[in-house]
């Protein structure tokens, strides 16, 4: 038996920092919407090993998210016979703020899950995924939805089902630069998501990024031009929402040079769901 699904894409389509717990961590209001792009995993079983193909360059297998979550997973049920060959065809950036790693650990525990036959339940799943990120049980739940606190309260919400350009600067952003950084907005008036999908948010972060990178500032007031923009999560994409597929196919046929990217649909619910 073998599983093959999408590991799906999120964009932030705002991210409002409302405060900072007295561990550090920050307070968050963000709505994640899912999109029809991302990785492709496929998922076979095999005796006791857990092993990635291709390995991702400059990280040990040991570091890598996905090795993580089918190794929390085998370990908490006991089972050392368990195995899984896990195939990944990766499109996502690294560091680009759309939850890729984040979407594949949780669907690395989703299909596993099925897999092994082991039986546990989605609230299961999002207490393992917990422990290995913030986002990952978003990812696990599988719907487009409203997140707060440091990631663990959501509440799924349907979305219009925009298309999204996003466009990615050939640039890295470290995401503990950017909230450690002291002009980061910290104090943001607590909003709804009601009034973020109508009338749109906007990206606390963005500020700090563009006053850092010039490439991301430059393809923001590029997009700009066509729709409103911002980043994702802390970058490095940025993304603008239209009407249709057309129009934003178009638009990206005339993105920068320095841009790599791709054009999706936002979706509201993953295909992850397919599986569990």
């Amino acid at each position: 038996m073998s599983i093959e699904v999408l590991s799906p894409a999120k964009l932030n389509l705002n991210l409002h920092i409302i405060g900072q717990r007295d561990d550090g961590y920050h307070l968050l209001e963000s709505y994640f919407q899912l999109l029809e792009f991302g990785d492709t995993m496929n998922f076979a079983a095999q005796s006791r090993e857990i092993t990635i193909t291709p390995a991702v360059s400059g990280i040990p297998i040991e570091e890598n998210l996905i090795f993580k979550a089918a190794k929390l997973l085998k370990t908490s049920v006991g089972n050392s016979l368990l195995g899984a060959k896990i195939t990944l065809q990766k499109r996502l950036p690294m560091g680009g703020g759309l939850g890729g790693g984040s979407s594949n650990a949780a669907t690395t525990l989703v299909a596993l899950n099925k897999l092994w036959k082991l039986n546990l339940s989605i609230d299961e799943l999002a207490a393992f995924g917990l422990k290995l990120g913030a986002d990952v049980p978003f990812f696990i739940r599988g719907s487009s939805a409203w997140v707060e606190g440091i990631g663990e309260r959501i509440t799924p919400h349907p979305s219009q089902g925009h298309w999204y350009v996003v466009l990615r600067p050939r640039v890295s952003v470290s995401t503990a630069a950017i909230f450690s950084h002291p002009e980061l907005t910290r104090d943001t008036p607590s909003s709804t998501v009601a009034a973020v999908l109508r009338q749109g948010g906007r990206n606390d972060c963005e500020p700090v990024v563009r006053s850092l990178y010039s490439e991301i500032d430059s393809t923001i007031e590029w997009l700009n031009k066509f729709s409103p923009a911002r980043l994702t999560g802390t970058g490095a994409c940025v993304f603008a929402a239209f009407k249709s597929k057309e129009d934003a196919e178009a638009i990206f046929r005339q993105r920068p040079e320095t841009c790599d990217g791709f054009v999706a649909q936002g979706i509201n619910n993953s295909p992850v769901e397919q599986i569990s």
